[in-house]
């Protein structure tokens, strides 16, 4: 009996029981979750246009690439098609053939397709430049992987209030199980419509998970210090499943098949699940003390409107480049599937080292100078983009967007919570639903706009726009250098003497404002 209590003392499942309550546990509940949201957002980005564009050839073959029936007199003879895919070189033949009709088919097919075959050479197998059927993939690409985005950017106004009455436990498990369904709905599902509508349902899933993961961080570090590298770390989880998803998804769907990455992030959300059960119990959250500002109040404010357009425009850059870099590498730089997905490796590496050095730095240096950097360098990684010949040439520009993307990222998040303590109630839901929003709407805008822009257009243009845009947005974030404190929240926290938290929310390139010396001259 004895051995028995220690063991229960010492396991896994009583140290999660006795650490419900530390903010280090939220934080990797937090981290998870968006590791795990942004796996699945990631991993389709290789799949879904190949998928979609050999589904498409399978289903209505070319005429010039159909070839017609051999002569001959003998009783097997039947008329038969074979079908040359210059997508993944292959030859496909009809079902129910017999053994005598597929040596025929395969002999008709040396004999009689020599010109198709020879021209591969100009045409490579993975590389279908004369296709116009990819450039049509654009908007059905675009589409799709903006649905994700617009149904969170719905959803998000009402899970901000929702947050402030029943508190963060609930909304957070409820974005998983979200998630779970809609993970298991790309495993298996074969058409477009369904596709669509798991990407859709993955964004009610996101919008549960981003807005209380970041309104929990908010709640439980108040010192603007410890919040910024605390949502610096949850990022990192946010830059880890940007990192892994791609590279997973492509290598995984080229070898074993598109079923099997959404199986394996499938059984990771039913660990993140269990965790969240154990240190969150969701039937005991509780809703916030005070009441928040509301959402429209937080939407009048120019400061928190120039945070969440940073974060608008930075990540519309990459929201544009996902769906539309695949299918222009495969049209001009003749990419095998796996390169597909390998090409977004540099940016994503390069976002989960901005993140994690920003996190730390921005407070230091300036949030709203590290911002500003942040959209300038976007727009010149940006515009480098459509100068790449080959993989290797997306290296530097894609790793520049993902480090400029990531000093934008742990510097607007905080600021968002800090603009809120200093001129609002300190009540996060809303203003995180907000920032929420505002990478919405990227993801919203960029891959459904960008997809018809590279179709009408080209992508090098579409590459120039957004570059341009970022650009001329970042001298907005000086504004951000010293914002104001409402009279109204002044008084609120001279009243109540906490003069040591004002301060902490005060940045270096501040004013301090002088609590300590009013309240020392009224004390005389």
């Amino acid at each position: 009996m004895g051995a028995l209590q220690t063991f229960r003392e010492f396991s896994v499942l009583g140290w999660l029981r006795e650490g419900r309550q530390s903010r280090r546990l939220i934080l990797l509940i937090v981290f998870v979750a968006l590791l795990l949201d942004n796996m699945l957002l990631t991993v389709v980005v290789p799949i879904i246009p190949s998928y979609l564009y050999t589904a498409d050839h399978e289903a209505s073959p070319v005429k010039n690439q159909t070839a017609s029936p051999v002569p001959d007199t003998g009783p097997s003879s039947n008329t038969f098609q074979n079908i040359f895919s210059y997508y993944d070189n292959s030859t496909r033949l009809p079902g129910n053939t017999t053994e005598e009709t597929s040596q025929r088919a395969a002999h008709f097919s040396y004999t009689t397709t020599t010109s198709p075959v020879t021209n591969a050479t100009e045409d490579p197998a993975d590389c279908p430049k004369k296709d116009k059927r990819l450039l049509n993939e654009n908007v059905k690409v675009g589409l799709l992987f903006a649905s994700k985005a617009t149904v969170q950017l719905i959803t998000n106004p009402f899970i901000g209030p929702l947050t402030n009455r029943i508190g963060y436990q609930i909304p957070m498990f409820a974005g998983f199980c979200i998630m779970f369904l809609s993970t298991v709905m790309f495993a298996f599902s074969e058409s477009y419509t369904l596709l669509f509508l798991a990407r859709s349902l993955q964004g009610i899933g996101s919008s549960c998970s981003s807005v209380a993961g970041m309104g929990m961080l908010a709640s439980v570090y108040t010192n603007d210090e410890e919040r910024g590298n605390a949502m610096g770390i949850a990022l990192g989880g946010l830059a880890m499943g940007v990192l892994v998803g791609p590279p997973f998804g492509s290598v995984m769907y080229e070898f074993v098949g598109k079923t099997a990455p959404f199986l394996i992030l499938a059984v990771l959300a039913l660990l993140d699940g269990a965790l969240q059960l154990f240190i969150l119990q969701p039937s005991k959250s509780e809703p916030e003390s005070q009441e928040g500002t509301s959402l429209f109040a937080l939407l009048r404010d120019p400061y928190i409107l120039i945070a969440a357009g940073s974060i608008c425009f930075a990540n519309m850059a990459i929201a544009m480049l996902e769906p539309a870099l695949p299918i222009w590498m495969m049209e001009t730089m003749c990419s095998r599937k796996w390169q597909l997905g390998v090409a977004f490796v540099p940016a994503s590496i390069s976002y989960l080292i901005g993140t994690n050095i920003f996190g730390v730095l921005a407070h230091k240096m300036g949030r709203w100078l590290c911002a500003l950097i942040g959209m300038v360098l976007v727009g010149i990684s940006i515009l480098c983009v459509p100068f790449a010949k080959n993989i290797y040439g997306l290296i530097l520009p894609n790793f520049g967007v993902g480090f400029a993307i990531g000093m934008v990222d742990s510097s607007m998040m905080p600021i968002m919570g800090y603009l809120v303590d200093l001129r609002h109630v300190s009540v996060y839901g809303s203003v995180y639903a907000i920032a929420d929003v505002a990478f919405c709407m990227g993801f919203a805008l960029g891959p459904s706009t960008g997809g018809a822009i590279a179709r009408s257009i080209g992508f090098p243009w579409l590459m120039t726009i957004i570059g341009i845009i970022d650009i001329l947005f970042a001298p907005l974030c000086y504004f951000l250098r010293s914002p104001p404190a409402k009279e109204e929240k002044m008084a609120i926290l001279m009243d109540h003497k906490h003069p040591v938290k004002t301060r902490t929310y005060t940045q270096n390139s501040m004013q301090p404002y002088p609590l300590e010396e009013e309240e020392s001259e009224s004390d005389e």
